[in-house]
C-alpha cells in the first residue's frame, strides 16, 4: 500500500521560508515523478512543482525563482524549499506521485496523494 506523508507546514511571515518534506513508501520511488500541488480556500488544486524520475524539474510560473523541489531517492523523500513566501502562497500543500510517463502537472496525472500540510503566510 502506498503512503505519502507530508510535513513541514506552518505559519510564517511574508518574506520568510519553509521547507516541506514528503516521505513515500510502497512505490518504486526512483521510477516515479513526484509533485507538489496546493489548494487555497475556494480554489481548485493547482500544480506547484515536479521532480521527474530523471531528476528534471518543472515549476509553476507563480513560484519560479522562489521555490526549489528536490528528491532523495535513498530516503524516498521529496522536498519543497519555499523562499520569499507571499500571502498568496497560503494553501494546503499536497505531495503527489505519478508514473514516469505522465507529466505530473495535471491533477488527473497523479496516482497517489498525501494528506496535505497547511502553509499560512501572514502579511
Amino acid at each position: 500500500q502506498v503512503h505519502l506523508v507530508e510535513s513541514g507546514g506552518g505559519l510564517v511571515q511574508a518574506g520568510g521560508s519553509l521547507r516541506l518534506s514528503c516521505a513515500a513508501s510502497g512505490l518504486p520511488f526512483s521510477n516515479y515523478n513526484m509533485n507538489w500541488f496546493r489548494q487555497a480556500p475556494g480554489k481548485e488544486r493547482e500544480f506547484v512543482a515536479a521532480t521527474r524520475w530523471n531528476t528534471m524539474t518543472e515549476y509553476a510560473d507563480s513560484v519560479k525563482g522562489r521555490f526549489t523541489i528536490s528528491r532523495d531517492n535513498e530516503k524516498n523523500t521529496v522536498y519543497l524549499q519555499m523562499d520569499s513566501l507571499k500571502p498568496e502562497d497560503t494553501a494546503v500543500y499536497y505531495c503527489g506521485g505519478c508514473a514516469r510517463w505522465k507529466s505530473g502537472i495535471y491533477v488527473n496525472d497523479v496516482d497517489y496523494w498525501g494528506q496535505g500540510t497547511q502553509v499560512t503566510v501572514s502579511a
